[in-house]
């Protein structure tokens, strides 16, 4: 029995353990923003005693430990606290018998700690734990909101964005939510969307369907960017809007906490209205012709035309009945009522063409334009913004005549003979010409003393197509381009004459034609107003051009420099070019030679002066406006003679495509020329006189000898010095063998500098004669025919030319040429020489033919003529023949 009792007392100990008091607070750690109230609540059960317990809190930090706040003992806080509770900053609360809740109206950083709640004991036996602690966090308030709207005044169907620019410092265990908020006037505050926080989307019941559409899409750019875009907008969109932004905390259990929270206004959005911005227009009134082509044009504006999706009504209406549908064009692009007479297009964005070809009477009436707007409303759905038509435009269509003004003037006049001539015919305030052509033509003529009339005549015709009809007359002229016409501009006709005659003078008219398409499809005319008469008229002067030459310098001996000018008197010529020809004749009535020119563009060209060596002697140049300046520099005996200027005056045409020389401003034309008066080149030749000879040390030589001519110069008179003289020797072969060694080309020659040339036919592969040519001495040239052949012999003779230096200006001059008497060169015939090799050869071959045909004969007698089938008779023949 005392066992049993035992058991029993233990098996109450055990359960009075199990249910022993238990103290309970919020699991932690709990996550406050600084200045913020924070309340704990700690509850007791599982307690024995009075139903109305007692709480004490406690603070510890690290290791430090406050009393902070009793429910029964007023002293028991911490000096640390005494001000804060009894400021009521630290509260606590009974909220009932076995529970409290710690307040705190402003929580500071400091107060990051662990906070103890306990109960003193009432129980009968201990047991349970009478304390539990909890961990606070302070954290800063950090939470920032900067909401913009980048546009608030929008067009009805134009993209909205609403951005939302929220910062925080991160805190472990926290998270931020994002919410857009829409108000109207004095209606309550209406949820769009939340956005978190864990990355939760939370749409407003207002916005479901829209969100669902797509009407509604985040724009999340990171770095605290929050955007919210509405795709179109719409008139309700207007409003107030605003951005809020809170920041959550999870507590123990999962459970989401609100720690922060913030709100700013984003301002006040304007949604403009489709219909208030919408504008339709049509062009003003027309008056067509019959068959004529009906162009209008709607014209849509408005602020969003970019958004919109147009559907678009052409009304007709004969002033008494309603507007009737004449053609329309769906939002889609689809049309309605067309024909191939009647068309409607979009030739841009907001431009609708509406295209009524071959009009009748039938088709006057008024015209206006229905547009109707539609934007989206989700991704496949529309809805109507507005309607509008335009003010009405009146289309008449009547048969009308081309009328137009026709005004001739004078662009270019001619003042001379071959100036050019322009004329402009103008067409002026031309109506109803539509799809017409207009045609000119020209007329002139001749003017007349008096009031006598005559005949006129077709210059050319420019035709409705374009294509240029010459007058009779005029045919050649305008072939060779002398005369053309032209169109400038659509409504001016020029005709122009390069170079004006002196019968070209009269009185010129133009016609204008207006031309219509026909019917049939051709074209016919439907009016013709002509021109006033316009005279053309200058009094004709013929040029004149004189050209006076004068002597500057005298070319008073061999060497010297001669030096004439040209001065140049034109009259009755329209900004002339003059060109210079001077010319060389050796005496009057024999040809002049010409000998360099300088042209209208300035441009020096050497004519027929082509002497070795004297290239550079002759100069011409312009020195004054009107003069020009011939110089020759050292004069030769050859120079001697009369010397003059061939003056040519030109004009350049006007507005031409320029020179064959490239110059600007056109083509140069000849007008006139002049000669002036010639000037003499004579001197004497003062200086020595030389003798050519010639001589041989042999006339006649042997094959294979040397022979030696000498061409030898003598002077006569003063003589010059040895470095003052110098010659030009050459010598020839004539005329035996003068074409084989080539004609009058000389066979060898020295110039005056001492250089050997030989002829072509001396040098060749074929080469005949082997010679040479040296300077004995100063007067003296020796050739030298070396290996002497038949073909060597013949007249030989020597050419030579004297130069001299001119001691005051230092130049050569070339002398009088010089030939000398031929001498004859003869090869003797040796017999013996000459029949010598063809004997030996004769005799040679016999020999060698001779051998050669004894030893054939051998040969032949040896193995052609033995007979191999004779054969010896036997002596016992008669046994032979018994045997046989």
């Amino acid at each position: 029995m005392e066992k049993i009792c035992f058991a029993s007392l233990l098996l109450l100990a055990s359960l009075a353990l199990c249910q022993g008091r238990v103290v309970r607070v919020p699991s932690g750690p709990l996550v406050r923003v600084e200045g913020q109230a924070v309340s704990i609540r700690c509850n007791v059960s599982e307690y024995e005693g009075p139903r109305d317990q007692d709480f004490e809190w406690m603070m510890l930090q690290g290791q430090n430990q406050f009393q902070l706040i009793s429910t029964f003992d007023s002293s028991y806080p911490d000096a640390l606290f005494k001000n804060r509770v009894s400021s009521g900053d630290i509260s606590i609360k009974k909220i009932t018998d076995s529970s409290v809740e710690l307040k705190i109206k402003k929580v500071r950083a400091t107060d990051s700690a662990t906070y103890q709640c306990s109960t003193p004991s009432t129980d009968t036996v201990f047991s349970g734990n009478y304390k539990a602690d909890v961990e606070l966090k302070v954290i800063g308030d950090s939470l920032k909101v900067a909401p913009s709207i980048p546009q608030p005044m929008v067009s009805e169907g134009e993209q909205l964005e609403l951005h939302c620019n929220t910062t925080r410092a991160f805190t472990e265990h926290t998270s931020l939510s994002v919410t857009w908020s829409f108000k109207v006037g004095g209606s309550p505050m209406a949820e769009i969307l939340t956005f978190g926080p864990d990355d939760k989307v939370t749409v407003g019941d207002s916005s479901a369907q829209r969100y669902a559409e797509g009407g509604l899409r985040l724009d999340l750019r990171g770095g605290g960017f929050y955007g919210l875009v509405l795709s179109g907008a719409r008139p309700e969109d207007q409003g107030k809007y605003v951005c809020t932004a809170r920041e959550w905390v999870r507590q123990g259990g999962g459970s989401l906490h609100k720690i922060l929270e913030k709100s700013e206004d984003m301002g006040k959005v304007t949604v403009k209205p489709t219909a208030q911005s919408l504008q339709v227009t049509v062009e003003k009134n027309t008056t067509l012709n019959m068959e004529d082509t009906l162009n209008l044009t709607c014209s849509v504006g408005t602020g969003n035309l970019a958004s919109l999706a147009l559907a678009v009504e052409w009304l007709v209406s004969d002033g008494s009945a309603s507007p009737q549908v004449l053609i329309r064009m769906d939002r889609d692009g689809t049309v309605t009522g067309g024909s191939a007479q009647l068309a409607l297009s979009r030739v841009s964005p907001g431009d609708f063409h509406l295209v009524a070809q071959k009009v009748e009477q039938s088709d006057s009436g008024w015209y206006s334009c229905r547009v109707r707007a539609w934007l989206p409303q989700s991704s496949t759905k529309w809805y109507q913004a507005a309607e509008k038509t335009s003010d009405p435009v009146r289309v008449l269509v009547t048969q009308l005549k081309p009328e137009f003004k026709v005004t001739l003037s004078a662009a270019v006049t001619p003042q001379f003979t071959h100036d050019p001539t322009e004329l402009h015919c103008e067409v002026t305030d031309v109506l109803h010409l539509r799809d017409g052509h207009l045609g000119v033509t020209w007329h002139y003529s001749e003017a007349v003393p008096g009031d006598a009339s005559s005949a006129t005549e077709t210059v050319a015709t420019l035709n409705e197509l374009g294509a240029l009809v010459p007058g009779p007359t005029y045919a050649k002229r305008l072939e060779s381009g002398d005369v053309t016409l032209s169109r400038g501009e659509p409504t001016v006709f020029r005709l122009r004459l390069l170079r004006t005659r002196t019968q070209d003078m009269g009185a010129y008219s133009c016609s204008v034609s207006a031309w219509a398409p026909s019917r049939q499809g051709g074209w016919e005319q439907a009016r013709e107003v002509p021109s006033t008469e316009l005279k053309v008229q200058w009094s004709p002067k013929t040029p004149v051009l004189s050209v006076v030459a004068h002597r500057i310098r005298e070319a008073s001996s061999a060497g010297s420099t001669f030096e004439m000018s040209c001065h140049v008197t034109g009259q009755n010529l329209q900004n002339p070019g003059y060109s210079v020809l001077v010319r060389t004749e050796e005496r009057s009535g024999v040809a002049s030679r010409k000998v360099l020119s300088l042209n209208a563009d300035s441009v020096l060209q050497l004519e027929e002066w082509t002497e070795p060596g004297r290239v550079d002697s002759v100069a011409l140049e312009k020195t004054g406006r009107l003069e020009y300046r011939f110089r020759l520099y050292g004069a030769q005996l050859s120079d001697r003679g009369f010397y003059y200027c061939e003056v040519t005056a030109w004009t350049r045409e006007q507005g031409g495509s320029g020179s064959a020389s490239g110059a600007p401003g056109g083509d140069w034309n000849r007008v006139v020329s002049a000669e002036s008066s010639k000037i003499r080149i004579t001197f004497e030749d003062t200086g020595p006189v030389f003798n050519v000879s010639i001589h041989s040390d042999k006339h006649r030589v042997s094959p294979g000898e040397t022979s030696k001519l000498q061409c030898i110069i003598s002077v006569q008179g003063a003589s010059p010095n040895r470095g003052d003289v110098s010659f030009e020797v050459q010598w020839f072969q004539s005329p035996v063998h003068a074409l084989e060694n080539g004609g009058a080309e000389p066979l060898l020659s020295m110039d005056r500098w001492g250089v050997v040339r030989k002829s072509a036919s001396a040098t060749g592969a074929n080469q005949s004669t082997d010679c040479s040519l040296e300077r004995s001495d100063a007067h003296t040239f020796t050739l030298s025919v070396h290996g002497a052949r038949d073909v060597d012999a013949g007249e030989y003779h020597c050419v030579a030319t004297p130069w001299l230096l001119a001691p005051a200006s230092g130049s050569w001059s070339q002398g009088r040429q010089l030939t000398s008497p031929p001498i004859y060169l003869s090869i003797r015939l040796a017999l013996w020489e000459s029949m010598r090799l063809p004997l030996l050869y004769g005799v040679g071959s016999s020999l060698a033919v001779g051998l050669l045909s004894i030893l054939l004969g051998l040969i032949c007698a040896h193995c052609c003529c033995r007979n191999s089938q004779y054969t010896p008779r036997s002596s016992n023949k008669l046994m032979d023949m018994e045997m046989d």
